[in-house]
């Protein structure tokens, strides 16, 4: 099967991947401008952990003496939690309304960073088209690898002094998984949206996403390891509207 077909084949995805549906750039350029009216909406809230989470543990990097000496204690961050918060959430809304405008965009690219061996931010999101900068601040040579469903996928290598490599995505899709095929410890998950409505949870597990329209969404929180959560909101003209979510550990699974 070619690339191409490939190409063309949307799986069974996620409630996360909906987003994926939609049509790729070109075709988000013939829909009509959102203008603002100054009545917009703010969704706002926290991301929680209930009970104990698991220990991060420490990363074997031996196989790379550069980054071996560049960050000696690395340890796992598939689960940051802090006092009880949850960091690397993405939060953002579902709602077919949204499909029907095109928002304005960001020429600013967004940077993914090979730095100390490990990819940051661990977690990041950025629009359709936008261009994806990715560094490689280390002295070693590194690798990126996303593994997208509904966009192209591709695999390109970076020597220590390289230029960036510059992306972008033509399609939203939620999660893909960046990996370096050269350190398997590195890895990084990039959203990508059609509209700005979209937020990543900071180290006390907050988020807010503004400039909604008033209506009614689906509230969706993605986790790499704790899976998706969702909440309908309804928000007002000029209104705020507060929405929490809580994560535990799955059954079976124990913390620390």
């Amino acid at each position: 099967m070619t690339s191409f077909v490939k190409l063309l084949i949307i799986s069974t995805l996620t409630l996360g991947s909906i987003a994926a549906l939609n049509p790729p750039v070109s075709s988000q350029l013939a829909k009509k401008p959102y203008l603002r009216t100054g009545q917009e909406a703010t969704i706002s809230g926290s991301v929680s952990f209930a009970g104990e989470a698991p220990m991060a543990k420490t990363i074997d990097t031996s196989s790379d003496p550069v980054c071996q000496e560049a960050n000696p204690k690395m340890q796992t961050e598939d689960i940051v939690e802090v006092g009880g918060s949850l960091m690397n959430v993405v939060v953002f809304v579902v709602n077919t309304q949204l499909d029907d405008y095109a928002f304005e965009h960001t020429s600013s690219p967004a940077t993914l960073e090979h730095n100390g061996c490990r990819y940051v931010p661990r977690v990041m999101a950025i629009r359709v088209g936008q261009t994806l900068r990715i560094l490689n601040s280390d002295q070693t040579s590194h690798n990126t690898h996303p593994s997208p469903k509904a966009n192209r996928e591709w695999n390109q290598s970076q020597g220590p002094g390289s230029p960036a490599i510059e992306r972008a995505f033509d399609r939203p899709e939620v999660a893909i998984k960046f990996r370096d095929n050269m350190h398997p410890w590195e890895q990084a998950y990039v959203s990508v949206f059609s509209h700005p409505f979209y937020a990543i949870t900071d180290a006390s597990g907050n988020y807010k996403v503004e400039g909604l329209p008033p209506g009614t969404y689906k509230v969706v929180a993605w986790h790499e390891s704790l899976g998706e959560k969702s909440v309908e909101a309804t928000v007002n003209a000029g209104a705020s509207q507060s929405v929490d979510f809580v994560y535990s550990m799955p059954q079976g699974v124990k913390g620390r």
